[in-house]
């Protein structure tokens, strides 16, 4: 693996709130190796961990790039949702960032079949098959393209299961990591006080809830990503 200086400052962490985690009583033990010590009633991560593992993720990712390998990010919390796609399309991998459907990826084929289904009457849509129809029957097509968009629109190009999977909020999408679980495909979470690190191939310590946080976890695995791509003109991280 190739080791690469993605700039992991403790000060920008902490700026970036990264090491506030839950209130104590909120906790998972399995968390313990990874909280520094407790503040005012919450816990407080360690930020040295929190290097080292991003810095492993990073790595991890720009060799998986590099290869050509595909990976979705998934994170379906409201204030981040145009954070997660604007990094996928940056770094020219597929994302979810509305809902994720049960059986995603564990059934694949009923996947494909409704991304099939999506991409048909998105086709219909952008020709406009709709207007030539009745306008009960387009007003009911068009009401199913908006419910396909809002769970596939990130992953409509993602023809086959991902080779990684890099997953943003632990417990609001419990079922993506354990589908991946179900599947061997690797996973790298941001996992907070409340989350299981056992569940994922490389967690990565630190808040999950705060904008600025995961906003900057994401900024350095989308630079990582990016750089491993052959084609960096898509690239460019803001």
């Amino acid at each position: 693996m190739q080791q690469k200086n993605w700039n992991i400052e403790l000060e920008g962490m902490m700026a970036a709130g990264i090491h506030f985690g839950h209130q104590t009583q909120k906790w998972n033990p399995r968390m313990s190796p990874y909280i520094f010590t407790k503040q005012k009633g919450v816990h407080i991560l360690d930020l040295t961990q929190t290097a080292r593992l991003l810095a492993e993720a990073c790595n991890f990712v720009f060799d998986a790039a590099a290869e050509g390998k595909e990976f979705p990010t998934v994170g379906t919390k409201h204030q981040v949702t145009d954070l997660i796609a604007s990094a996928a399309i940056r770094s020219q991998c597929h994302y979810v960032n509305k809902r994720w459907l049960g059986g995603t990826l564990t059934n694949w084929f009923t996947t494909e079949t409704r991304l099939r289904r999506f991409q048909y009457l998105q086709n219909e849509e952008d020709t406009g098959g709709f207007d030539r129809l009745p306008k009960q029957e387009a007003v009911i097509l068009r009401g199913q393209l908006s419910k396909l968009n809002k769970c596939l629109g990130g992953i409509q190009y993602m023809s086959n299961l991902p080779d990684i999977a890099t997953i943003t909020d632990q417990h609001e999408q419990s079922i993506a990591p354990k589908e991946c679980i179900i599947l061997g495909i690797p996973t790298i979470c941001i996992v907070d006080t409340d989350c299981d690190p056992d569940l994922v191939d490389i967690p990565i310590p630190g808040n999950d809830d705060a904008r600025p946080s995961i906003r900057w976890i994401l900024d350095k695995s989308t630079l990582a990503i990016c750089q491993g791509r052959s084609n960096s003109k898509f690239c460019e991280v803001n």
